[in-house]
């Protein structure tokens, strides 16, 4: 089985920040897709940030200069650095990767637990 543990997530004040980690483990052959959603009561899921096999990045609008996505392939772990933090940003933020387990040959989603985003004075 495939498992993808999230930290990070707390309470901040406006501006300050915060460094989100999801680690991925199991029975992984290849990650195709790395991203970090955000959810609110009463709203949609959103992707926020997301990295790509060949290392493309891509950011919603309202997160563009203020957040950055990378990853560590060794460790099979994305990282979401968020910097200059509003009270817009506070929501329950999931990690998803795309990747092909070494079992099966096929390629599967899977999403982290949520850690828990406030950003309040």
């Amino acid at each position: 089985q495939v498992q993808l543990v999230e930290s990070g997530g707390g309470l901040v004040q406006p501006g300050g920040s915060l460094r989100l980690s999801c680690v991925a483990s199991g029975s992984i052959f290849r990650i195709y897709f790395m991203g970090w959603y955000r959810q609110t009561p009463g709203k949609q899921r959103e992707l926020v940030a997301s990295i790509s096999d060949d290392g493309t990045l891509d950011y919603i609008d309202s997160v563009k200069g203020r957040f950055t996505i990378s990853r560590d392939s060794a460790k099979n772990t994305v990282y979401l650095q968020m910097n200059s933090l509003k009270p817009e940003d506070t929501a329950v933020y999931y990690c998803n990767v795309h990747l092909e387990t070494s079992y099966s040959g096929s390629v599967s989603w899977h999403w982290g637990q949520g850690t828990q985003v406030t950003v309040s004075s």
